[in-house]
């Protein structure tokens, strides 16, 4: 049941992603500026370049949650292996005592 939640999270993230790099593009595309005179098209247009900056700083913004998400995944189920193997050696101790008892055979 986790695998099924992370493998959402994961497409989810991955749509996300491609959203904002296509709305980027297609930004970029859209560009006015880019019908002006030769001297211009030499020049990137300052909203080209803030757009560029923003889709960077989104990139790494994903990266950093997806990165802080996979480690938590990973702490989890470490504690939960780590419970586990307590809870088997907790009855394991149970089944020791009950034959030095002579509870059962």
């Amino acid at each position: 049941m986790d695998e099924e939640t992370g493998g959402r999270s994961k497409k989810r993230l991955l749509l996300l992603l491609l959203a904002i790099s296509l709305q980027s593009l297609s930004g970029l595309a859209d560009d006015p500026s880019s019908s002006n005179a030769v001297k211009d098209e030499a020049r990137p247009s300052s909203s080209s370049k803030m757009d560029r900056e923003v889709f960077f700083i989104c990139l790494v913004v994903a990266g950093v949650v997806l990165c802080s998400v996979l480690l938590f995944k990973l702490w989890q189920k470490k504690k939960r292996e780590e419970q586990h193997a307590r809870l088997l050696r907790l009855f394991e101790e149970d089944d020791e005592l009950e034959l030095e008892l002579g509870l059962r055979d």
